[in-house]
């Protein structure tokens, strides 16, 4: 799948340090772990059916951050990211807008990188739809049912059975065990598999956690011809076999928001354990949910911020990104309509405070180490952007290479003429 264009890096004097991120997985601050010398991120995509909103920005904000970090300290970077451009809830949208599905797919991955180029995301290396790749995950089911890690189960309103992924099975191989990525107590598992696109109440599975691995075909669905039977991928499987096959296993980081670690990413890793007897990442993390109006962004709720409406109102994507990296990335917080105009604010007090010759002026050669610190330490952008308040108001002696930094390392553009 085609992505979007790279926005540009400057050369930065030094270089900064190996980040240290929380690992949701062990509940520790933990430095990223390179597999042959590389940092390698997946994280998960969207479901195209409706636009960017704030609460995926902050998302892919908080990775593309991390990418910078790793960048900076001089490591090579490989990203893979997947579109899940057929399941249910877009083909519900579709059906509700009376649409053609993959033309609502292509439609909103159009507008979604139109979004990420204007808030000068670094693109993905692999950005890889789930229809593109559907041989690939169907043998993968194949393989789990000759090694006893799958199962049908009988749906007469098909034209064949479901196959489910059976975790226990997982678990007795010892390659992997429910609750290596999020501890909770088995209330709370059954509640969000059912909150989070599960089916527990199922009959005639295993375990009620048990994940559907391969939906067979049913009247008016999309469905392909398979080793497994007509039918389309689980979601589960999909983004193990993406990553897998992008990345290898372990890789370095698997990203994505505070609502993925059960039942995605949990039964995702359990998927690759599976699969490859291998860990499926190093290390997990989360970025918090936003809100706003009181509620967190969903699009069920319909209480949504969207990226290129604001782009229309005239903001620039460095002032949506400013506006979003005044909030760190594991902390929950609520979007207030006047936050966009209190980044432009700040934005354009950089630009005059960069652009002012004064007597004291701080050195802009430990702005940029502080900056660098900060990004190092848990991607603390509220820290970086407390060190550029600080820097504006005393004015720099290179400001050239503070806007290179902030450029580099939050992805913001100073346009220090402004300012003059």
């Amino acid at each position: 799948m085609r992505t979007w264009t790279a926005p540009a890096l400057s050369k930065l004097p030094g270089k900064g340090d190996l980040p240290r991120l929380f690992n949701t997985a062990t509940g520790r601050f933990e430095h990223t772990t390179l597999p042959n010398g590389r940092a390698t991120l997946y994280v998960c995509g969207i479901t195209p059916y409706d636009a960017t909103h704030l609460g995926h920005a902050f998302t892919y904000l908080s990775y593309d951050l991390l990418q910078r970090a790793w960048l900076d300290a001089g490591y090579a970077v490989e990203y893979a990211q997947n579109i899940t451009d057929v399941d249910d809830p877009l083909l519900e949208r579709a059906a509700q807008t009376h649409k053609n599905w993959e033309g609502l797919a292509a439609e909103q991955i159009g507008l979604f990188r139109s979004d990420m180029y204007q808030l000068k995301m670094l693109p993905p290396q692999h950005y890889v739809a789930v229809t593109e790749v559907v041989q690939p995950i169907a043998y993968a089911v194949l393989k789990l049912l000759k090694h006893g890690f799958a199962y049908e189960v009988d749906t007469p309103e098909a034209t064949a059975n479901d196959i489910y992924f059976d975790y226990k099975a997982v678990t007795e191989q010892g390659v992997w065990q429910l609750g290596d990525i999020t501890k909770l107590l088995p209330a709370e598992y059954l509640t969000l598999a059912a909150e989070r696109g599960g089916d527990p109440d199922r009959a005639g599975k295993r375990d009620p956690l048990d994940p559907l691995l391969w939906r067979a075909a049913r009247e008016g669905e999309p469905a392909w011809e398979s080793p497994v039977g007509y039918g389309r991928p689980g979601w589960h499987v999909e983004c193990a076999v993406i990553a897998a096959e992008a990345l290898g296993t372990p890789f370095s980081v698997q990203g994505g928001g505070a609502d993925l670690p059960f039942p995605h990413h949990e039964f995702s890793a359990a998927t690759a354990a599976a699969l490859y007897r291998n860990p499926l990442a190093h290390l997990y993390s989360h970025t918090a949910l936003v809100s706003y109006q009181g509620h967190k962004m969903s699009k069920s709720r319909g209480n949504l911020v969207f990226v290129h409406k604001l782009l229309q109102a005239g903001y620039s994507g460095s002032e949506i990104r400013l506006a979003l990296a005044a909030h760190h990335y594991r902390t929950e917080w609520e979007w207030q309509d006047g936050e966009i105009d209190r980044a432009r604010a700040r934005l354009a007090r950089w630009a005059k405070g960069f652009a002012t010759e004064r007597a004291d002026q701080t050195s802009a050669a430990a702005v940029l180490l502080q900056l660098r610190q900060a990004l190092a330490n848990d991607l603390d952008t509220p820290v970086m952007l407390a060190v550029l308040d600080a820097a504006a108001a005393t004015g720099v002696d290179d400001p050239q290479t503070v806007v290179a930094a902030v450029q580099n390392l939050l992805g913001i553009e100073i346009n220090l003429a402004s300012g003059e």
